[in-house]
């Protein structure tokens, strides 16, 4: 590996550095790691792979690390637009959709690089879009509750969404207060729970940023969202650190954090237990890093779902290193549809524990998600390659803790197990592996 200038060495040491030993990685350890990671492919497949550190040398997913230095710097002379100077009353029964609306375009016509109060209040809002381009960098300080509207009604005209920022560049949101999507009423007309129709299929993403880059998000609570709590499409250079993203266990969907078509991203010192996904990152999602996360409830991390209804998908570069995962249906896990094609590759899980996890490691290749169960046999897959997965240990609520069930026409190529310490067994089919270190259980 070429010699990281010292900067670039100091970044990486503060990504993979954390309080727990268990989290604890050192640039030294990384970069022996990728030799083997090299070397054991090479001797496996007759070929070396890319490297699984490529994600922090690249000059911008570096450069998108010092966002929130770079670009919001604190100043007394800041001007500072509330939400009550327009109208908005804050008490939980008004709707103060309109005042937020008005509030936003003063911002976000004001140059000087502005702050949007949302003051401590509990705040009623029907669906509301942020729209950019703004004059100045912006910052919007949520202090109080955004609570979302409990008619479903509301959503006649778009049942997608509830809160957008919309091509907003250079923006800020904080806490520490609450997103509350209210999502009751959503839950129990969804079709996962209510077995006689009419049922819903849809439902809103609590929050959405849509091509926004530059983005700073932290310090939050996201909580019971209508469906995703918070998604990131299509954005570039994100920082997301200390959320805090809660739904019951039983809540249909509500992924806690939704990434796709999304580059140069950190989520970090976040905690997140909901009805679905911690963290889902799905296609053109590329430079995804995840340190300092604890999961559960929820259906742990996965990369995918890829390839539905025969689509084309590629998810690259994503590493999750320093998670700890309690009572999941899954740990950490890629999953792809039959029929469908791309790629999931350079993906390295590092640093992680386990306690009472369903399935703490499965990739599959066969993903079936029908109200029947049922899904046809094809050939067409999309590719699995270049997979880590490095100091895990844990135990496991189920007889495998491991599975890999992946194509028999496209196997999975590359995949690494290193100091893997799991109870339980593995269940492994057309599966291109490689151990080093302690690895318990080993595929028969």
């Amino acid at each position: 590996m070429a010699v990281m200038s010292s900067s670039l060495l100091l970044f990486v040491l503060l990504v993979l550095s954390s309080s727990s030993s268990c989290y604890s990685s050192s640039f030294q350890e990384n970069s022996l790691l990728h030799s083997y990671v090299d070397d054991a492919n090479r001797e496996a497949t007759g070929f070396a792979h890319p490297s699984y550190m490529s994600i922090l040398e690249n000059p911008k997913f570096s450069e998108s690390n010092n966002l929130r230095t770079r670009l919001f710097s604190t100043s007394a002379s800041v001007k500072k637009v509330s939400v009550d100077d327009f109208g908005a009353k804050g008490n939980g029964a008004a709707d103060d959709t309109q005042a937020f609306l008005k509030a936003w375009k003063t911002a976000c016509g004001s140059t000087g690089a502005p702050v949007l109060l949302v003051p401590k209040k509990n705040y009623l809002v029907k669906p509301i879009t942020f729209s950019g381009p703004c004059k100045s960098q912006l910052t919007m300080q949520i202090y109080g509750t955004i609570e979302a509207s409990g008619d479903r009604s509301v959503y006649s005209k778009d049942l997608n969404h509830w809160i957008m920022f919309h091509k907003v560049q250079n923006l800020l949101v904080q806490g520490p207060g609450t997103i509350n999507g209210n999502g009751q009423v959503w839950w129990k007309n969804s079709c996962k729970r209510k077995e006689t129709k009419p049922c819903g299929t849809h439902a809103p993403t609590a929050v959405t940023f849509y091509k926004c880059n530059n983005l700073v998000v932290k310090n939050l609570k996201f909580q019971d969202a209508q469906q995703m709590h918070v998604s990131f499409e299509g954005c570039t250079n994100v920082q997301a650190s200390y959320l805090t993203v809660t739904a019951p266990e039983t809540s249909p969907n509500t992924d806690g954090i939704h990434i796709t078509s999304t580059k140069n991203m950190t989520i970090s010192n976040s905690n997140i237990g909901t009805g679905d996904d911690c963290i889902s990152i799905v296609s053109g999602s590329q430079n995804v890093q995840a340190s300092s996360i604890t999961c559960g409830p929820g259906h742990g991390i996965s990369i995918g779902s890829l390839g539905k209804d025969g689509s084309e998908d590629y998810v690259s570069k994503v590493t999750v290193n320093g998670a700890k995962f309690s009572g999941t249906t899954n740990g950490v896990r890629i999953k792809t549809w039959q029929g469908g094609s791309g790629m999931a590759s350079n993906i390295a899980f590092q640093n992680i524990e386990m306690k009472n996890v369903y399935n703490p490691i499965i990739i599959d290749q066969n993903y079936c998600d029908t109200s029947d169960g049922k899904c046809k046999r094809q050939s067409k897959a999309v590719k699995v390659r270049n997979v880590l997965y490095q100091n895990i240990r844990g135990t496991s609520a189920s007889q495998d803790a491991i599975t890999f069930d992946c194509s028999k026409s496209i196997p999975c190529q590359g995949i690494v197990l290193q100091n893997v310490q799991l109870n339980k067994g593995a269940e492994c089919s057309n599966v291109n592996l490689a151990y080093k270190g302690n690895v318990s259980p080993r595929c028969a």
